[in-house]
This record gives C-alpha cells, structure tokens and sequence, in this order.
C-alpha cells in the first residue's frame, strides 16, 4: 500500500528548488539594464541630451518604488508564484515597448514597466529563494538571492552591448532574446512550489507603504542607508558610465561598455561571498570602506582620464557594494517575522532604489552645467561624505552591541 503522504513530499523534492528560483530572478532582473550601453545609440537616433538619457534611466527606479510601496506585501498575500508570473509579465511588456520604440514616450513607458517589474521581483524574488530552500542551505540561499539580483542586472549590459556590437539589428536583437529567456522563465515559475500558505478567507489587498515591523527598526536604519550609498554608485555606472567612456576616453566599443558595467555586479556578486565569511554586521562595515575606497578610485579616473583607474574603482567599489548589500539583507531578513518578511524586504529595497534615481538625475543636471568629469567628481565627493557618514554609525551599533552582551 502506498502512504498517500508520502506521494506530495516526493513531488515537491523533483519540483525546481531555490537555484531555480534565483534562475528566474536573474533573467527578470536582466531586463532591467539591457538598455544601459544603447543609450549612446537612442541619443543619435532620437537626439537627446545626457540629462535625458539620466531622466530615462531615473523613471525605470521611480517604477521600482511604486510597486514596491503599492505591491511590496503582495506576494505574502497571494503568494510567491502569481507575483513573480506578475513580475515576468511586466518584464515583457517593457521588451515590447523597446522593439516597436518610435520615441521617447515609449522609452519612458518601457522603463517605467521594466520598474514595475523589478519592484515586484526584488521583494519577492528575494523571499521565494530564501524560502524555497532547506534549513541547511539558509545562508547559501541568502547568496543565491542577492547574487542572482546583483549577477541579472550585470548581464543585461554585458549581453546588450556584445550583441549590439558584434550581431545585427542592436536596438532590436537585446530585446528578442530577452523574450525567449523570459518565456523560459515562466515555465519554470509554473513548476515552483507555492512557499505561501492559502488562508481563507483571504486578506484583502492593500497598498503597503513602507511597512518596518517594529522588531527591525533597530537594524534597518543602517542597513538601508549602506544599501542607498551602494545604489547610488551602480545608478552612476549604469547610467552615466557608457557616456564617459565615449566622450572622455574615447571607446566607443559598445562591448567595452558593457563589460565595464558587468564588472561592478560581478564584483558586487563577489563581495557578497565575502560577507558569508566575516559575518554581516562587520561586513557591513567592511563594505562601507570599500566602497569608500573604489568611490576615490573612480573620483580620481575622472580627474586623470585614466580608463585603469575607472575600472579599478569599479571592481573595488562594486566589492563593497555587493558586501554591505547582503550583510544589510540578511540583518533585515532575519529580523522580518515571516509573514511581513516580503514587505520588509521590499521596503529595504524602496531605501535601495531612491539611491539609484535621485542622485543619477544630480549627475545629468549637474552634466548640463558643468560637464560630465565636474558633474562625476561632485557626485563621488558626496557619496563618500554619505558612506563614511554610515560606516561611523554602524561602527557606533556594533560597539553599543559589544557593550551590551
């Protein structure tokens, strides 16, 4: 006889685990920065200026944290999979709109779904890793997580810009292939477990905000701060970045620029490695004077035009960022009671990606006035000023700590 227990336990150990998950996160997060090296190439097209191509990159971010303030709970409600199908959905959209572009409405219109996505996937894509893993595997599950985040939105530039540069049709050919990954991914999210338990009847759906259960207070001060000086250094890359190299340096390898932008997510996936080694509260530290110190890197590579010391800023910059990232993640993860875990994360994620749109508009604003190098060097001078502003208080958190126990 059969133990009809027995058969559903079976079948969840062949259904897709958390690697999947991280898989499908990955691939919607892509989406996200697959633009970034072809803004060069939208501004011949469409004829725009640089704080444009600011405004456009900025809009996607404004989209991130709509739907994280308005949906960010969501997926504790309705559960991980329609949220994350939601997600996907969204992500196809936003490919459309840049396959039939014809102007900057439906530039503007792809990234703001293209925000729309990330803002879902970002909370709930986090949560569903996490808790699609076994007991056991928590920690490596916490880095598959913020590895897939950090590792999809390297790939979009680096994949747009191999493609745009070496194969035909580049404003087109990004997109397309994106799609397929996309349709893949939902077929994968078909096959996920359900980690959200159904309660009848259900709660209703309402607009989040920034819900912090009081329990995380303590930690998410800090750690949103360390995640919004990180952020604003990846806006500055993705948005800015591919310009400088082109009208300071002279490359105009769409590739190059690719490549240099996948360099800090890469490095930011590495520096989340490290975090698992030291701990989160002294990496959260450590990466706050990293990325001190890959901030000045790239300061000075604007200074001395000097493409070695740009990429060398941006590896040791993206170390710290990818550090204090998953330190700050797994403080407010852990603390999150688990049936607000979704809304904290992604209220940790709002903090996040008000660092990546406010400051890179600055930058084009200030590019107007002064120029890129001037506008470049003002921005890394008050990112440092910020970062060594958190350091110093998350030095304080960690004596008081130490005082305590």
């Amino acid at each position: 006889m059969i133990n009809s227990d027995r058969e559903p336990r079976l079948e969840r150990r062949r259904r897709p685990g958390y690697k999947a998950a991280a898989g499908v996160f990955a691939v919607g997060m892509m989406g996200t920065t697959l633009p970034t090296p072809l803004y060069g190439l939208y501004r011949q097209q469409l004829g725009f200026s640089e704080l444009i191509v600011t405004v456009v990159f900025a809009v996607y971010a404004v989209g991130v944290i709509a739907a994280l303030l308005v949906a960010g709970g969501f997926s504790d409600v309705l559960g991980r999979r329609p949220v994350l199908l939601a997600a996907l959905g969204l992500a196809a959209l936003s490919a459309v709109c840049f396959l039939a572009e014809g102007g900057l409405p439906l530039l503007y219109t792809g990234r703001v779904l293209s925000g729309f996505s990330a803002g879902l996937l970002s909370g709930t894509g986090t949560a569903a890793v996490l808790e699609l893993a076994p007991p056991e595997r928590r920690g490596r599950a916490g880095l598959a997580a913020t590895a897939a985040n950090m590792g999809g939105l390297g790939l979009g530039p680096l994949v747009s810009g191999l493609l745009a540069e070496y194969a035909p049709w580049p404003l087109e050919l990004p997109f397309v292939v994106h799609l397929v990954l996309l349709a893949a991914a939902v077929s994968v999210v078909c096959l996920l477990s359900e980690t959200v338990p159904r309660s009848d009847p259900r709660p209703p759906l309402r607009p989040q905000g920034m819900r912090i259960p009081p329990q995380v207070r303590g930690v998410f001060g800090p750690c949103a701060l360390a995640a919004f000086a990180g952020f604003s250094m990846l806006g500055l890359f993705t948005a800015v970045a591919p310009a400088f190299l082109t009208q300071t340096l002279g490359e105009r390898n769409l590739a190059v620029a690719g490549a240099v932008v996948f360099c800090v997510f890469c490095a930011s996936t590495c520096g989340q490695v490290l975090m698992g080694r030291i701990g989160p509260r002294r990496a959260l530290l450590l990466g706050c004077a990293v990325l001190v110190a890959g901030l000045l890197l790239i300061g000075a590579s604007l200074l001395l035009k000097a493409f070695p010391v740009l990429l060398a800023g941006a590896l040791t910059g993206g170390a710290g960022q990818g550090m204090a990232l998953r330190a700050g993640l797994t403080e407010v993860s852990d603390a999150a009671p688990g049936a607000h875990r979704g809304a904290t994360i992604s209220a940790f994620f709002v903090v996040a990606y008000v660092g990546i749109s406010l400051p890179v508009v600055g930058v084009g604003a200030l590019t107007v006035a002064l120029g890129l190098r001037t506008a470049g060097v003002v921005f890394t001078a008050c990112a440092v000023l910020l970062v060594t502003a958190v350091g110093v208080r998350v030095r304080r958190n960690l004596s008081e700590a130490a005082a305590r126990s």
